[in-house]
Order: C-alpha cells, then structure tokens, then sequence
C-alpha cells in the first residue's frame, strides 16, 4: 500500500511533486521495532552513564562533608532513580506510546495544554542543553591531555569539538536507527570498561591498607537539611536518564518483558558501579584533596596510572560521547510523538522514507544544539536542564496517579503499589521548590519560557483552524518545502 502523495520508483518511495495542498499521511512509513532487550539496558545506561560520576562526586561530599555520608547519599539517590523506573515501567506498559513525559502528561491528565507545555519546553530548553552540556563536557576531557598546563582548553576549542560531537552523532541518527543503537552499545561497553578500571585499581588500593578515610567516615557530617538536599541533587545529576526507553516504547520489539527488565538491570547495575567507583576514589585521594580538585577522575588517573593517566579523560570523552547518542535519540521521539498528535509543527513528526528515522526532528533538534553550545557555562545549562526536567517527570508521575482514580479498570500488565509513585512526585515537589529557592534567576527564567508557551500553544494548536487563509497557505508550503529538503512523510495519525 502506498500513501497518497507518493510513488512508486522500483524499489524505491519517491515523493510527489505536488501533494494537492496537503501532507500526506502515510499507512506504511512508520518508525520501525528495531530495539531488543540489549539495545534497552545500553540505552539506558549510556544515558545515565555520562559526565556526572566523574563531575558530581565533589559537590556531593562538599555538601554533606563526610565521605559516610556522601556514600549514603549516593545509595539513596540511586534508590529514588529506581523508584522513578518503577513507576514508568507502571505507565510505559499501560500507556504503550513514545514520547516519554509528553506522552504520560497527555495521557494521564487527558489535557492539551500542559502536554503541549511539557513538549515545547523540551524542544527549547531540555533537548537541547542536555546534549550540549555533555557534548561540552566531551570536549573538555577530549582536550586535557593536549592542554596540561591549562586550567581548561581554549573555549573556541571546546565549542568546536562539541559541536562536532552533537553534529557527527545526529547524522548518525538519522541514517540508520541500528547504527545509533549499534553505537550506543559500544560505547556504553567503553564507558563500563573505564570504570571498571578505576574499580580495579581501587581495590588494589584497598589491598595495600588504603583505607584511611573509611576509618572516621561520618567525620564532619553536616547537620543542615538544606546542605543534604544539595547533595541529593548532585547525586541526582548523575543518574538523570533512566527513563530513556520510555521516549522511544514503540519502537521496542516486546516492550512488556524488555522495558521493566531494562529499567531494573541499568539502574542496579549503575548504582553498583558508583558505589564502587566512589570508593575506588577514596582509596587514593582524602576528602580534603577531592574538593581541591578541579577533575576528580583525572587526579585519580594521575595518581594510580602515572604515565597512562590520559586514559582516563579520553575514557570520559567517550562516555559522553555515547551519551549525547543516547540523548539525542531519546529526545527527538518526544518531538516526533508531539507533532504526530498536533501539538507541535506537523513536520516534526515527518518521517524520512529512505531510512525510516525522525530526520526533521533531529535537524531542529540539532539547529539549536549549535545555538546553545554557545552559552559554555555549564553550571547554568545544568541548572535550566535540572528545573525543567524534575518539573515534568513530577508531573508526568502524577499523571500516573490521576489515571488510577480515573480509570481503574483499564488493563495495566504492571500494577506498582501507589506507595512508589506518591513518594516520588513529593520527592520531585521538594527538589523543584530547592531549585526555585537556590536559583531563583534560571529557575525563573524556565518559569517564563513555560508561561510563554501558553499563548503560543493557543494560536499554533487551540486555533489552528482560525488561521486566516493566507497563513494556513504559508504554513503548508513551508511544510511541503520541509518535506522536500528532507525527503520525509507524515505517519498516518492515530
């Protein structure tokens, strides 16, 4: 069967010239269930695996001052993440679509506009600082051992290298979804081989009695509550990307069996190899020369590796190098899945007929990736990146809870007690309302884009069909030029 609008040329689909004035819709182009089980845990855990164990352990002890409890910290944090996989494995076998937050927001609450909001701020501001934030964090530690004697390389060089990394990995992307997912499994084996080196060489460290700071552990514990919550939300950093499957369901060949599987083997797995790898720090550096250090992971390779120590930056590099893949791939299905139900730009959610992958998403997606690699403050990407991200998961998860008094009947092959949900959605008000108290000019700035998006959800979406006539032709060519430049056609809507 061949959609209206195309024909076809042999073997190949090839668009029509002119489409009569509208998109086609497609019934045969679809994004296709090329994702198993393997696919899923290195998906995951390349995402969770990125720049955050080799930056957050400092902030994490510089806020509970004691490595007691910046080991406890480290536990709970990944114990909150397991929660969140919990509930998502809950949603993402009952509600069996991509999109992630989007599709949970839509469908638990049954409301257009928070999930349009939820959309249009992942557009603007999670998608693509969450890839630029790492991809800028690649460059740094790919540049290291050519800088020593720098406190960090030269800015206009890690803009570049960053911008190469986010551009090579979205060609990548949109060529060949096997290919991403290829390359997302060897660089999640990559990232685990790094950290299974400094495992190892932490427990050589232990077996020569360097075991000096676990002998007070809990000395100079911090007392404050606030101190303790930041240190949760620098735990937190480092394990954000645990629901990357959940964006990307449709395309898992049995998302019941392989989704909470997934889930629960990346996280504990992940909070293993924290765990251990913060220990292994330990071993070699007090907590006094942790807080010192400018790059935790490359003072330990100093110590223990000697002449080898570029080993670890360039390991580092590769870790993020994988996870900007993983989020790349993630966060252009939740565009495709928003334009497919109308509530961004319909060319979003254009497919591309050769390849089969969301090639417009990933090209905007990747337009303001090189628009917000300008702004190199990591420190301030994260915090924008961060109140978005804990905003929506919240309240995606509370959609959860809604659809159970709405809809109690309706099938659910995982059923999780409410207890885990409740929990989670208090857990994610707390660390929302921490964010607004302690930066409150870039949380008020994510404030300002949410609201902003509210009119501009009315005039794109709520009155689309008041469009005066001339702007409805305008938005159509523009579409059909889309569809053109980028050889792609709508999925037929459901």
């Amino acid at each position: 069967m061949v959609a209206d609008g195309v024909i076809e040329d042999g073997d190949k689909l090839v668009m029509s010239e002119k489409v009569n004035g509208t998109i086609p819709e497609s019934d045969t182009i679809v994004l296709k269930k090329r994702l198993n089980l393997v696919a899923g845990i290195a998906l995951i855990v390349g995402n969770v695996i990125g720049s955050g164990i080799f930056i957050s352990p400092r902030g994490v002890l510089e806020y509970t001052g004691s490595v007691g409890l910046s080991l406890l910290i480290w536990l709970a944090t990944g114990i909150f993440s397991l929660f969140g996989i919990i509930c998502y494995a809950e949603m993402g076998t009952t509600i069996l679509k991509s999109g992630g937050e989007y599709t949970y927001i839509k469908e638990g609450f049954g409301f257009e506009l928070p999930a349009f909001l939820c959309s249009f701020i992942y557009l603007i501001v999670i998608g693509p600082t969450g890839a630029v934030i790492v991809a800028l964090t690649f460059a740094n530690y790919l540049l290291v051992p050519f800088f020593p004697d720098c406190d960090e390389p030269p800015n206009e060089l890690r803009i570049l290298f960053a911008t190469l990394c986010f551009s090579s990995i979205t060609l990548v992307n949109a060529v060949s979804v096997k290919a991403a997912a290829r390359l997302q499994i060897i660089f999640t084996v990559a990232k685990l081989s790094a950290l299974v080196l400094i495992i190892t060489m932490g427990f050589v460290q232990l077996g020569r009695g360097k075991t000096q700071e676990f002998e007070n552990a809990f000395e100079g514990t911090t007392s404050s509550a606030g101190r303790i919550a930041l240190a949760c939300y620098s735990g937190l950093f480092a394990y954000n990307g645990w629901n990357a499957v959940n964006f990307a369901i449709e395309e898992m060949k049995n998302p019941y069996r392989d989704l909470p599987i997934a889930g629960g083997v990346s996280i504990i797995l992940v909070i293993c190899v924290y765990l251990l790898t913060i220990v292994s720090y330990f071993t070699t550096m007090s907590a006094s020369e942790m807080l010192q250090s400018p790059a935790v992971a490359i003072t330990y390779g100093n110590r223990v590796l000697g002449v080898m120590w570029w080993i670890i930056p360039v390991s580092v590099a590769l870790s993020c190098f994988g996870t900007v893949n993983s989020l790349i791939f993630s966060y252009s299905r939740c565009f495709f899945v928003a334009a497919r139900d109308g509530n961004l730009p319909p060319f979003f959610g254009f497919i591309n007929i050769k390849h089969y992958t969301p090639l417009p998403a990933l090209v905007f997606n990747l337009i303001l990736c090189c628009v917000m690699v300008m702004f190199t403050d990591i420190n301030q990407l994260i915090n924008y990146f961060s109140f978005a991200t804990w905003l929506f998961v919240g309240i995606s998860v509370s959609g959860m809870i809604f659809l159970r008094i709405t809809k109690p009947n309706i099938p659910r092959p995982i059923k999780v007690p409410l207890f885990f949900p409740i929990v989670f959605v208090l857990a994610c008000i707390f660390l929302v309302i921490l964010l607004l108290v302690e930066e409150p000019i870039n949380c008020g700035i994510g404030v300002a884009l949410i609201v902003l998006g509210v009119p501009i959800y009315f005039v794109t979406v709520y009155w689309r069909n008041k469009w005066p006539k001339a702007l409805g032709k305008a938005h159509n060519s523009f579409e059909r030029l889309i569809q053109k430049m980028t050889a792609s056609i709508p999925q037929k809507r459901e």
